[in-house]
Order: structure tokens, then sequence, then C-alpha cells
């Protein structure tokens, strides 16, 4: 992780209170892999890196480790969450079918603010493809499915959807880093959007789950390729 980088999030957070601080600074470290997944990381260390308190580090570990994004080792400290291919697949698909009946809820709730909110959430994931910028792509990415599930207006959906959600960004970010032509992005979201505003929930529902399992089984087939390349070496 750059000096520079570092210096931006600890400025940022300077008027949030310290416990708040540490955990916007490590899940924005986590999500934009500055902080290397599996890789093993200290209080102490991770105080001194970002100059906050152990105090407010040992707090945001713990609550990370509930969103899935540290796990904790005994008698050694504590580590990034590893990117596995079984992860993978119990996340995709998993998501696929929180997703789907976000998808096929959405259609049948949508109403003037409704379309006006997904459409916002469309052309910005649109205008960060047009940028090339794979950071802004994967957050915009995220916030899309997320608008998705929001209108559904289902709360135990939410609920549930909030357990995971920081891990589904970190596999989104993965997957997207995958797909090298940037227009593939809106290519493949356009559909869906236009689904869930025509109020098509079937196919809505269909569009949205052929979207995540696709996506999901080409990070698992990466990650089984890597995992498999450890082995042998």
């Amino acid at each position: 992780m750059s000096k520079q980088s570092i210096e931006n999030q600890t400025l940022a957070s300077k008027r949030q209170p310290a416990d708040e601080q540490a955990v916007q600074v490590l899940r924005k470290s986590v999500l934009q892999a500055e902080l290397e997944p599996g890789s093993r990381v200290t209080e102490n260390g991770l105080a001194d890196l970002f100059a906050l308190s152990r105090g407010a580090i040992r707090s945001a570990l713990h609550h990370l480790s509930q969103e899935g994004l540290f796990l904790k080792i005994p008698y050694c400290g504590w580590a990034v969450m590893p990117i596995s291919s079984a992860d993978a697949w119990e996340l995709y698909t998993l998501r696929a079918n929180l997703e789907m009946l976000a998808a096929s809820l959405a259609s049948q709730n949508m109403d003037s603010s409704s379309s006006t909110e997904l459409l916002r959430a469309f052309e910005e994931l649109a205008n960060a493809c047009r940028k090339q910028d794979r950071t802004q792509v994967a957050e915009a990415d995220f916030k899309l499915h997320k608008t998705i599930v929001t209108l559904s207006r289902h709360k135990r959906l939410q609920q549930q959807y909030r357990i995971v959600q920081q891990q589904i960004r970190v596999y989104i970010a993965s997957s997207d880093a995958l797909t090298p032509d940037f227009q593939t992005f809106i290519d493949h979201h356009r559909p869906i959007v236009d689904a869930i505003l025509a109020r098509d929930a079937d196919l809505a529902a269909k569009l949205s789950s052929e979207h995540n399992l696709s996506e999901g089984k080409k990070l698992h087939r990466h990650l089984l390729t890597l995992e498999s390349a450890r082995i042998q070496a």
C-alpha cells in the first residue's frame, strides 16, 4: 500500500470517532486489495500503519470479522479474508438466489421514484466504465446490485444481504478484474435493468440469476486454477 494512500485515508477520517475511523480505513483497504487477501496482520502493525490506536484497531478487526473481511488466527493474530474457490462457490450460489428474488420483487414495485433510483445507479456504472476506472466500476457494480435489493422492499431479504454484502463487494471486485472490456459490464447489466423497469418479474429474476451464476463460475474457475498451480508448485 502506498504512503500517499494511507495518508489520504487517515486525513479523510480525522473528524470521525476512532473506532469508526478504524473500521472504515481497514474496510476500504480490504475492498481495494491494498491489504492482500490471506495476508497476516497484527494489531500493532496496523495501528502503526494507519496512525490509529491499538484499541481502535482491535475493535475494528472484531467488527470486520463479523462482516467476513478478517479472520482471527488463534495465537497468531489476524488475517485478511482469503479468496478461495470454496468461498466463491458458497457466495455466488447464495448471492444468485438472494438477488434473483430481489430482482423479481423490485420489478413488481417499480414506480417513478424507484425507476429514477435504478437508472441513476446504472448510469453511475456506465460512467465508471467510460472512465475505465476499475475501482469505481467495482463500487458502482456493487451499488447497482445493492440498489435492486433495496428496491425489493423486502426487509428480511435486505437483512440477509447485509450480512454478506462486504464479502460480495470483495468478490465483485475480484470477478470484475477478470473482465478486460469495460463495455461488457454495461452490456451485462442493461438487460437486467430494462427487465425491472418493464416490470417483467420473471425475466428480471432469470437474467439476474444467470448473470450472478455466470460471473460466479468464472471467478470460481479462476481461483481453482490458482489453487491447483500452488499445489503443483
